[in-house]
């Protein structure tokens, strides 16, 4: 019995020793692509055939990924790289041997990345470039054909270069005339020469292609072979986990400072989180450059590390770390001589991203014909939750500024949900409860067909009263859940660009290092982030490509432009399954679409900015179709100055404008913040004036070239869109009012 104990305990101690020793190193990533090509194959809701065209799929978007212009490799290289490995990627996957021809592929690309900067160096070191004749280049070249060979490949590159140089000539050129004309500073007076800029743009762009490391080819390629099955399923490496983990909750732990990379290698720090650590500490500056970072606060020369030119990513993962611990930088303040640097020290700790939190506003309105209007607004920018301690919830945060705008006696809401891409689904699932009563808010297909349906969890909602849900081409995922639901049930007239995204499907985060062999290195797997199952409205129509679609279709700009799940590579196709039990729709007459849709047009057809848009939006369209630029210098210029000139007669009309209906908004309309550390605090609502510039939460530096553009703000801060929205709101809450005691709607009237 005793030997038998120590013959158990030793082998314990044996495998714990070989797990600590396996975990010290890196993982394999010939074996985690093994092991997820295995995941996907068990778990991805498509079910594609793991073969030689599926293989030549992985091949496309690797390529496509690293060299998304087409302007480096050419097509020997690419017909090479379709010989060798075309028809074989998915078996060296599944034997454990793909990241050497990732590598390989990688490399070539650095090689080709490496000839073009050189190329570039010499080509701008030469006498001054032509820009009288008919030459021209691309928008965009993601559809164009490979160049066939290195002698075309140098050719179009010439011109990339030649476009480079004109177009920042055109740009100083125009900073100078701006700033002149308005008597203010030229920003571009101490700027570098644009062959100089060009040159360095380029050379920091040879920078991050050259500093990789064995993780992060294989991230690219993991991510391409992954992203093969459809958009939303990727290879998530540790790094980009961490970082969506945090965006998720909206809270990191770092120093509270923006960076930006700089065109000479540094790294600028560009806004300082209000009450965050290095705000706190008050040394770091605005527009302070870092140029090196000490992880271990030792105060050694040789403790640090060398940001110039490296990716602003690995800046931000050096910068981060454990909470409590400090981090050391070696800064050039932007106050003082050029060259001269000191060391700044700060604690590390937990930074709010309260900018991207749920946040709520009170707009009381004043009518010359009938009562004033409450309307009460919550934006959210995503449907946040931390997964792991569960504390962070974006439908606690709703729920917290709902009472209280319940509390507020509000006549009518407005949820924006404009720039939400999404998020948890648990959490929309709740969300929705609190404006419906409880029955299906979506409904979940997997890959065997098995349908689950989703409820709310609330008896009874927390708001009945009239609602208005505003959308746009990026709001994606849980946003439509939540939209589609509101929509399918009849509770909310949605308003905003012609469709939203379009993501009608579920991701789950798989941790390979948990598939991997027993005693191999799980440190830095990764994840899969793979696609399990497709969403349905409780009507039973996928979100999935179509979107969801409003009732009351706004002029957007973004219906110019590629956004949409149907822009994207591999979609899944949309389809339809049955209705959910005891889906009982409310009656549509109760939203008088018809009737607003007839006043909401009216409005349109008169605004002035809606019609700007409409211009844009055409002319927008003509040049992605032309998909041509010039490098003609008198054909630009001319371009320049004719948009020039439409600008300055709009901003000009716009001033008048916005005058008189600032003067109306301060006589009709009062706004009052429903923040959470206000709800937190107690207390009477704050009221304050939204077109005031926004520094709630980050103090951000100025921008010399901003401050050249005249276009005057939105009256009251409120942009066409969400003016309209409100203009609807009212509309409805006005209808909804009279309609019980005179069987027939009041005029409708516009917010102004």
């Amino acid at each position: 019995m005793t030997i038998s104990w120590f013959r158990k305990a030793t082998s314990v101690l044996a495998l714990a020793t070989i797990t600590c020793l396996a975990e010290a190193q890196q993982a394999d990533f010939n074996e985690v692509g093994r092991q997820m090509s295995i995941m996907l194959q068990n778990s991805h809701f498509a079910r594609l055939p793991f073969d030689e065209e599926l293989s030549r799929r992985f091949l496309d978007d690797y390529l496509k990924d690293l060299d998304s212009q087409r302007l480096y490799f050419t097509q020997e290289d690419v017909d090479q790289f379709n010989e060798k490995y075309g028809v074989q990627l998915h078996t060296l996957l599944l034997h454990g041997k793909s990241i050497e021809a990732a590598t390989e592929i990688y490399r070539v690309f650095e090689k080709r990345v490496e000839d073009r900067v050189a190329l570039a160096e010499k080509l701008l070191s030469g006498n001054n470039f032509d820009f009288s004749g008919k030459e021209s280049v691309m928008l965009s070249r993601k559809d164009a054909a490979w160049p066939k060979n290195e002698k075309e490949a140098v050719k179009l590159w010439q011109l990339q270069i030649k476009e480079a140089i004109l177009g920042e000539t055109l740009r100083r050129e125009l900073l100078t005339k701006m700033a002149k004309e308005q008597g203010k500073a030229d920003p571009g007076s101490d700027d570098r020469q644009p062959k100089d800029k060009v040159s360095l743009r380029y050379k920091r762009f040879l920078s991050s292609v050259k500093d990789v490391d064995d993780e992060e080819i294989a991230n690219y390629f993991l991510s391409a072979v992954a992203r093969a099955y459809d958009p939303h399923t990727d290879y998530m490496s540790f790094r980009e986990m961490n970082r969506f983990r945090d965006g998720m909750k909206n809270e990191l732990v770092g120093i509270g400072a923006l960076l930006q990379a700089e065109e000479d290698g540094a790294t600028k720090i560009m806004g300082i989180v209000i009450g965050g650590p290095a705000d706190r500490d008050g040394t770091l500056k605005l527009n302070d450059r870092v140029v090196a970072v000490d992880t271990l606060n030792s105060g050694k020369a040789e403790d640090m590390t060398d940001i110039m030119f490296m990716k602003i990513d690995k800046v931000v993962d050096l910068i981060r770390g454990k909470e409590g611990t400090a981090v050391a930088l070696k800064v050039e303040p932007a106050a003082g001589p050029s060259g001269v640097t000191k060391i700044v020290v700060i604690q590390r700790g937990k930074v709010e991203m309260k900018d991207e939190q749920a946040k709520g506003d009170i707009i009381e309105i004043k009518s010359e014909k009938g009562a004033a209007r409450r309307l009460g607004v919550i934006t959210l920018p995503s449907f946040y939750a931390d997964f792991e301690e569960g504390k962070i919830r974006c439908s606690v945060d709703v729920e917290k500024i709902l009472n209280r705008l319940n509390d507020e006696k509000i006549d009518g809401l407005l949820l924006d949900l404009r720039n939400n891409g999404g998020g948890s689904l648990e959490e929309v699932r709740r969300m929705t409860g609190f404006f419906m009563d409880s029955g299906p808010v979506v409904q979940v297909k997997n890959t065997l067909g098995q349908v689950q349906v989703k409820d709310s969890d609330k008896g009874k909602p927390i708001y009945s009263g009239p609602m208005v849900v505003v959308i746009d081409k990026t709001s994606a995922s849980a946003s439509e859940i939540l939209a589609g639901a509101l929509q399918d049930f009849n509770r909310a007239v949605i308003v905003g660009d012609s469709s939203t995204f379009g993501k009608g499907t579920v991701q789950q985060p798989m941790d390979i290092g948990r598939m991997l062999p027993l005693f191999a290195s799980r440190n830095r797997a990764g994840f899969l982030k793979v696609t399990i199952q497709k969403f349905y409205r409780p009507s039973g129509s996928s979100t999935q490509m179509d979107g969801v679609v409003p009732q009351l279709v706004l002029p957007s700009l973004s219906d110019a432009l590629e956004i949409g799940e149907a822009f994207l590579e591999h979609p899944l196709p949309h389809d339809l399954i049955r209705s959910a039990p005891n889906f009982k729709p409310l009656d549509p007459q109760a939203l008088y679409v018809p009737r607003l849709l007839e006043a909401s047009q009216k409005r349109i057809n008169s605004c002035k900015d809606f019609s700007y848009l409409i211009e844009d939006v055409l002319k927008a369209k003509d040049r992605i179709k032309a998909n041509q630029l010039l490098l003609n210098k008198a054909a630009r210029q001319k371009e320049l100055a004719e948009s020039d000139a439409l600008q300055k007669e709009r901003n000009a009309e716009r001033r008048a404008r916005f005058a008189k209906m600032s003067e109306v908004d301060q006589t009709t309309m009062s706004f009052f913040k429903v923040r959470l550390d206000d709800l937190d605090a107690g207390g009477e609502l704050k009221r304050y004036n939204p077109a005031d510039e926004n520094t709630e939460y980050m103090r951000k530096a100025k921008d010399a070239t901003a401050d050249l553009d005249e276009t005057p703000k939105w009256p009251s801060g409120l942009d066409p869109l969400k003016r309209e929205s409100l203009s609807v709101l009212k509309d409805l809450v006005d209808l909804t009012t009279s309609a019980p005691l005179v069987g027939a709607a009041k005029e409708s009237s516009e917010v102004r």
